[in-house]
């Protein structure tokens, strides 16, 4: 499975962008999907994940109530729309895949990456 994230960009705190990332290949694994993202300086942290229904999300707390996760599997896309963006927000934001049915925060159980995509949120 290759993922191309897309979307990232310069906005102001306050703001949004809506990061896509499209999935290639062997896309009939890709049940859950997810975003993490990676701050200068700071460790990978999960930031949202999806079932392949739709059905179940799950968010972190810093984003819960600001960013909304959803995918589109006939066009085989995940989407992070991120609205009341804050400096904080700032990272390389990543997609991922996990080839099992469990909507989960930990990186390492993710199979597949994307490449990242920045986002910069001035103050």
């Amino acid at each position: 499975v290759q993922l191309q994230a897309s979307g990232g960009g310069l906005a102001q705190a306050g703001g949004s962008l809506r990061l896509s990332c499209a999935a290639s290949g062997r896309t009939s694994s890709t049940y859950v999907m997810g975003w993490f993202r990676q701050a200068p300086g700071k460790e990978r942290e999960f930031v949202a994940a999806i079932s392949w229904s739709g059905l179940t999300t799950y968010y972190a707390d810093s984003v819960k109530g600001r960013f909304t996760i959803s995918r589109d599997n006939a066009k085989n896309t995940v989407y992070l729309q991120m609205n009341s963006l804050k400096p904080e927000d700032t990272a390389v934001y990543y997609c991922a895949v996990e080839r099992s049915p469990n909507v989960h925060s930990i990186a390492s159980r993710y199979d597949y990456w994307g490449q990242g995509t920045l986002v910069t949120v001035s103050s």
